[in-house]
This record gives structure tokens, C-alpha cells and sequence, in this order.
């Protein structure tokens, strides 16, 4: 069929399959690229956002169609003004980290802004209109600044967003040392131009994509994997079968056992990355594959990804351009999960002591702990439990498990930690925990619960990092940081079938992860100190804040949590309505 519609001013007539989805059209039709494929298509994670006669909706649930007739806006096809006003507002606040969840954001909260006519817009406003989209990266705080600041510009009203000093160069180097790869932060990136591998290769590439579970499609091998080949990523996804990934019934529960002895006792279970943007490569034969890791080091679990090597190897056996694309459902099963554990700790006359089991991995190096202790004791095992892949490149791992469980020991055996710190770093950020990572960078954190409903209401956080470069970039690290450490202890888990290691959450928002609306205020304070700048100081924001966060659910509820994710707790009954 044939559909004429307008895109951005422009009339445009299209070819079209029955049931072909305006984003497929946008972005491989239009090469219209800021509209994101992030759940493939499952219309959860709000990234591939679009105006539709002014209206903000999914585009990859939005058959081609039913937009005949009609307007449709993206990113590129906003007034001057307003994309201007948005790209700076995130940029101002650290609104943006990776880039590929905020054009979405950016065309709903641009509807949001258009139809409040010129009234100031609210945070619960954002709120509520952040509601169909997902974010891992910021912890949300930033994002709801930036919108009501984006608002009160366009409106006319001052905002206070000039943050005098700052420049790209720095903020780009702090970015790089806490997500570990080369990264930009200028005003490109929330407009979705941050050069992701899938929006740079060439449309007319073959495409690959990993053999479903069962399909009996043709198929080739390379970095370990089967791909099912097609002339457009519609074409490999109907010759390979795909079926969309759901949501499962089955409670997700630890895969190790229930540790005993101890003073205090934990076992967590799988638990997704949830990066964004699925993994993708591309190569021409005998060049040199794009980089999975474009804009962002997806919290490490990218690093073992096969989408780079089999696009330089398809690229050269088949002789044309290669373009490889992962959809959610083969992130979810073919991307490393963060190993779960099951261990004790105990604290008595000076001296710590954690025994464990870990699936997969034994941690390398000491406990890196910010207190003067007599003593360490640590003993790890390895297991293999049939599941998913696992991976310590994943973010704050070990120092995290490692932290949470000391910290543990610590509150039950009624210790002063003040009394144990050994320098003057530690003292300006203690607030009710403390971790350090490897490389030096320290973090305090304190969050409160309300008493009675178990509401998180605020999570507090000092950190000492060096020079900051800048301190919103690094704010914003720590916000995310923040936001996923009280994910891991409350929220997040995946349903992992036992016997067959089948991973049966399959959908973006199975995962667990915190919505905008139950994300407590952050406040974060930068300790100013003198020296070089020091990496991950969100990796000691993100164990400090889950351990801080076990303590806190443990005085709320009058009994310590003894599995993440900690599921029947108030605070988490309330976060998954």
C-alpha cells in the first residue's frame, strides 16, 4: 500500500507493507533516526516518541496507516525555539546521560508545554506525562528539572539554569570517568544525534538478528551466535519468526540458596541491565565495526556484546555492508545479568567477616571498605546455576554486594561508624553509610522512609571525587547511580525458569525499574576537595545508597530483608501499584 502523510512541513509518500510501523517508516523509509527503537516493538519505553497531529505517541505501535492524512513531528520538525530551549534545559541540569531515551522525552514533553499555553508547567505534571517512558540513566529528578525549566523559557520566564564555568570538555571528561567510554554532553545528545551504531549505518545494509529460541529459519553463524539475514530489519524479523516477548506470571526468586549463620543474611536474583538502547553494530567489508558503545558504556554490559565482531565477520563473508541489530528480547536473553549471590556477615571485636556463594564469578581483589577495621575476613565461591550470562563489568559490582552486607553487619551490631573512620575524606561525606570505591572515590548516603505507609521520601548523598570537572554532569551520575541502587534492592528482578535457565520477563517494563512518579527526591552534595579527579564515584553512590537503603527498609519494617529484590516490603508494595 501507499500512505501520504506530512513529516516535519514535508508531504511524503511512502511504500508500505499492511501493519508496517511508522517508526520502521521513520527510521528506515525516512532515515529519520532521532525517533529511538529501544523495546522493538513493545510501545514501553517511550523512546521512539512522536507528534501526531500534535499529540504525543509510540511510534513502533503506530501502523504506518493510520497516520494517512495526518502531521506527524519529530525531533527536527520542532520550531527552532523550543528544540533549542529543550536541548539546553538538559544540558543545564544533566537531564541527558546517553541521549537515547530524551528525543522521546523531549516530543512529549514538548506536546505537554504546547497544550498548557504558556502556563508554567509542574513536576507532577512531568511526572505524570513521563509515565509511558523509561530512563536509566539520570534518576529522573534532572529530567523533571529540565522540562519545568524548558517550560518557564518558552513561557518567558527567567529561569536560573546558567551555570557559569562549565564547558563540554569537562563535563564530557567526568562523563567518560564514570561510564568508563568516551562520551559527549553537548546539546546534540538529548535531541538524539549522540551517533548511536544502529542510527549511523547505511539503510541499505543486509541485516541481522539473532535466531529466536525454536525458530527453524535459515541461518548463519559468527561470534557465537546464529543470525537470520534479511534485506531490512522488517524482512530478517518476519523470515526469522520473532514473537513478541512478555511479561511473565512466575515471581522471580534467588537461584542460590537461602545463606544461613551470620549476623545478617542475603540472596539476590537476576537482575537486567535495562540500558535502552539494544545493542547494534555495523561494518563494511574489511573496515572496522561500529561501536555498540557509541554514547555511553550501557553500565558494562556491553562489553562481552558479539554484535561488533559479527558484523565485521558477515561483513567480509558476504562481501556488502552488514547492519546487526539485537532486539529487547535478545538483550534480555543474550545480554549478562548481574550475579546474584547468596552470603552472610558478621561484625565482632574489630573485625568483618562475609562469607558467600556468587553465581558464575569470584571477586577479584580486597574489600575496599572507608573505615579502620582490625581485621577482613572474606571467602567467595563460585557456582553454576543454569540462567542467563553474568558479568562483573556490570556497575558498582562487587564493591556494591560488598558494602550492602558490611554495612548490614555494621547496623546490627549496633557499631559507631564514626568512631571507625580512619581520614578526614570519609568524615565530610558520612551520613548514615559510607562506601569507597577501589580508585579512591567516597560516598555517604542517607534515605528516609516515611514510618508509617513505607513511602521513599528522600535519599541524601555526599561524594568526594576529586577535582568534579563538573558538577552536574557528576550529579547526574550520582542521581542515576541512586536510582538504580534503590531498583536493585526493591524493585528490579527477572523470572528465570529453574530448570531450563529460560529467562521469562521478557518486556522493558517487567524489568522492575522505579517509574518517574515514585523516584524520591535526590539531593546530592559534591564534597569540594583538592586533587586529580577520581573515576566511578556513582559506583560508590550506588553501593552506598543500597546499602543505606537495606538499613532503612530494616528500621521501617522491624525485621531485615533477607532477598533482594525486597518485593514484600511496604516501600516496594507501593512502588510496584
Amino acid at each position: 500500500m501507499t500512505v501520504a502523510f506530512v513529516c516535519n512541513g514535508t508531504s511524503v509518500e511512502v511504500a508500505a507493507e499492511a501493519g508496517t510501523s511508522l517508526l520502521a517508516v521513520l527510521r528506515d523509509e525516512l532515515g529519520i533516526t532521532s525517533a529511538k527503537d529501544g523495546c522493538a516493538p513493545q510501545g514501553q519505553c517511550g523512546c521512539c516518541t512522536v507528534l501526531i497531529d500534535g499529540d504525543a505517541r509510540v511510534a513502533c505501535v503506530t501502523p504506518v496507516a493510520r497516520v494517512a492524512g495526518r502531521v506527524v513531528t519529530t525531533i527536527e520538525g520542532l520550531d527552532a525555539t523550543t528544540r533549542e530551549a529543550f536541548a539546553g534545559a538538559f544540558v543545564a541540569t544533566g537531564g541527558s546521560q546517553c541521549g537515547f531515551c530524551t528525543p522521546g522525552i523531549v516530543m512529549r514533553a514538548a506536546s505537554l508545554v504546547a497544550k498548557s499555553g504558556g502556563r508554567p508547567v509542574g513536576a507532577v505534571e512531568v511526572d505524570r506525562a513521563m509515565a509511558a517512558h523509561l530512563c536509566r540513566c539520570t534518576g529522573w529528578r534532572s529530567v523533571q528539572e529540565a522540562v519545568v525549566a524548558a517550560a518557564e523559557s518558552l513561557g518567558g520566564v527567567p529561569t536560573s539554569l546558567s551555570r557559569p564555568g562549565r564547558s563540554g570538555s569537562t563535563g564530557a571528561a567526568r562523563a567518560e570517568l564514570e561510564g568508563g567510554v568516551a562520551q559527549s554532553v553537548g546539546p546534540e545528545v538529548p535531541l538524539g544525534a549522540g551517533g548511536f551504531a544502529d542510527d549511523t549505518a547505511p539503510r541499505d545494509a543486509l541485516v541481522a538478528i539473532p535466531l529466536p529460541p525454536g525458530s527453524r529459519a535459515d541461518s548463519v553463524s559468527a561470534a557465537g551466535v546464529r543470525w537470520v539475514l534479511g534485506a531490512s530489519l522488517a524482512e530478517a524479523r518476519t523470515k526469522a519468526g520473532k514473537v513478541q516477548g512478555r511479561r511473565t506470571t512466575r515471581v522471580e526468586s534467588p537461584p542460590l540458596p537461602q545463606p544461613t549463620g551470620g549476623a545478617v543474611r542475603l540472596a539476590t536474583g537476576w537482575v537486567e541491565p535495562a540500558y535502552l538502547e539494544p545493542d547494534a553494530s555495523w561494518c563494511v567489508p574489511g573496515g572496522d565495526p561500529a561501536s555498540p558503545l557509541a554514547n555511553g558504556g550501557a553500565f558494562g554490559g556491553k562489553v562481552a556484546s558479539p554484535v561488533a565482531a559479527a558484523a565485521r565477520a558477515l561483513a567480509d563473508r558476504l562481501g556488502r555492508p552488514v547492519r546487526v541489530v539485537f532486539a529487547r528480547e535478545d538483550v534480555v536473553r543474550l545480554g549478562p545479568k548481574r550475579p546474584p549471590i547468596s552470603a552472610t556477615a558478621r561484625f565482632s571485636d574489630g573485625v568483618l567477616r562475609i562469607d558467600g556463594a556468587m553465581v558464575g564469578i569470584v571477586p577479584d581483589g580486597d574489600v575496599v571498605l572507608p573505615y579502620r577495621l582490625d581485621g577482613i575476613v572474606e571467602e567467595w565461591e563460585a557456582c553454576d546455576v543454569v540462567g542467563p550470562p553474568v558479568s562483573a563489568a556490570l556497575r558498582a559490582f562487587p564493591l556494591a554486594e560488598r558494602t550492602v552486607l558490611a554495612e548490614g553487619a555494621f547496623t546490627e551490631a549496633g557499631v559507631d561508624r564514626a568512631a571507625m573512620v580512619a581520614d578526614e575524606r570519609v568524615e565530610s561525606v558520612l551520613l548514615d553509610v559510607c562506601a569507597r570505591d577501589p580508585d579512591g572515590a567516597t560516598a555517604g548516603a542517607r534515605v528516609v522512609l516515611d514510618p508509617v505507609s513505607g513511602v521513599l521520601e528522600r535519599v541524601e548523598i555526599r561524594v568526594a571525587a576529586g577535582d568534579p570537572l563538573d558538577d552536574v554532569v557528576l550529579c547526574s551520575y550520582c542521581m542515576g547511580a541512586a536510582h538504580m541502587a534503590l531498583g536493585w534492592v526493591l524493585t528490579e528482578g527477572l523470572a528465570v525458569d529453574p530448570e531450563t535457565g529460560e529467562v521469562h520477563d521478557l518486556t522493558i517494563r517487567s524489568f522492575g525499574v522505579i517509574r518517574a512518579k515514585d523516584t524520591p527526591v535526590l539531593e546530592v552534595m559534591v564534597v569540594d576537595e583538592p586533587g586529580p579527579p577520581l573515576p566511578r564515584a556513582s559506583d560508590a553512590v550506588f553501593a552506598a545508597v543500597a546499602a543505606a537503603t537495606w538499613n532503612a527498609v530494616t528500621a521501617a519494617e522491624g525485621t531485615r530483608p533477607e532477598s533482594f529484590p525486597a518485593r514484600e516490603t511496604r516501600a516496594a508494595r507501593r512502588l510496584r501499584r
